[in-house]
């Protein structure tokens, strides 16, 4: 297959390429740079079955040749980003989802939508199933990121509907593993690098606020398998580890698992932070066959050697 990857030099979209090429895909990875970083994607530039086109998915673009299936990862995904680009978040969801399903309808090409758990916003029932319409802020501060992506979800449907794409909305609960940024301003990435720098952790609330975390390797196969699979109820399915935790408690793991003498600091809530994340994924497991294999523990402890050599080589820099 020749397939393409918006957003493929992010943290899951350059895993996702490393993926495809090792089963045998050419891949096309298409990134603007703003919060994806080249280094991701190091290791494939000047390999034959790789291209990387470096482009903003909000204004129109083509790829000449044939495109097998349309991977739309592109956006900003942390609160971090988001908050700091709002507009350029808005118009990925939605000039950017436009024109990657116009490319896939083109080429007649299969898509696969990279939505969030956060499209249930703050969740009146947990765990969350595809069935729930969410609880979502349409003018708080998350907003730009949770109707981005609602919209896109919308949009996706109705070409499915309109024009006969083939389609697959993938609603991907918090992921985690190497490339993953320092200053992401997720739960994991801020806990792991404090810890790895001898820094206070910092806990927003009480730190009783649940998260589920899966390791990327689990995210990564779980998409594959959503690409491939023939069934034509596989339009929207859940991906994560349902194995939930509270960020006080994932807070205690971390500082275990790093030796961190390090301690935990309590900062104010975010407006709107969702007080429970955790993934129905009762369809994944009868369409896909799929669930998470690696352990909470065992991926922080696959993810630690990656933060130490980040942050040491970011001290380096810095001397």
């Amino acid at each position: 297959m020749r397939t393409l990857v918006t957003g493929g030099a992010g943290f899951v979209g350059s895993h996702l390429c490393d993926r495809l090429l090792a089963e045998g895909h050419e891949v096309l990875c298409v990134d603007t740079l703003i919060t994806g970083q080249k280094e991701n994607i190091a290791h494939r530039l000047g390999e034959r079955s790789f291209t990387f086109l470096q482009q903003d998915i909000t204004e129109p673009f083509f790829v000449e040749g044939p495109v097998d299936a349309v991977l739309h990862f592109a956006s900003p995904a942390s609160p971090k980003d988001y908050l700091q680009n709002p507009i350029h978040t808005l118009k990925v969801g939605g000039l950017g989802t436009y024109h990657a399903l116009g490319l896939a309808k083109s080429k007649g090409a299969i898509f696969v939508l990279a939505s969030t758990s956060e499209v249930y916003g703050d969740p009146e029932v947990n765990p969350q199933p595809e069935t729930y319409w969410g609880h979502v802020n349409p003018v708080g501060p998350r907003s730009v990121y949770d109707e981005a992506k609602r919209y896109a979800e919308a949009m996706t449907v109705a070409y499915h509907r309109a024009h006969g794409v083939r389609i697959r909305i993938s609603r991907i609960f918090n992921t985690y593993g190497p490339r993953m940024r320092l200053n992401d301003g997720r739960a994991l990435p801020n806990l792991m690098s404090q810890a790895v720098r001898g820094e206070p952790l910092t806990v927003y609330g009480d730190g009783s606020q649940t998260r589920s975390f899966c390791y990327i390797s689990d995210l990564v196969e779980g998409i594959y398998r959503l690409l491939l699979t023939p069934n034509p109820e596989a339009l929207v399915i859940n991906l994560g580890n349902p194995d939930e935790v509270t960020v006080g408690q994932l807070a205690q793991e971390i500082l275990e698992i790093t030796g961190s003498n390090s301690r935990v600091v309590f900062h104010p809530l975010p407006e709107d932070d969702p007080r429970q994340r955790r993934p129905d994924i009762r369809r994944a497991r009868e369409i896909l066959g799929w669930e998470p294999k690696v352990s909470r523990l065992d991926g922080l402890r696959k993810t630690l050697p990656y933060f130490r050599e980040t942050v040491s080589n970011l001290r380096d820099r810095e001397q």
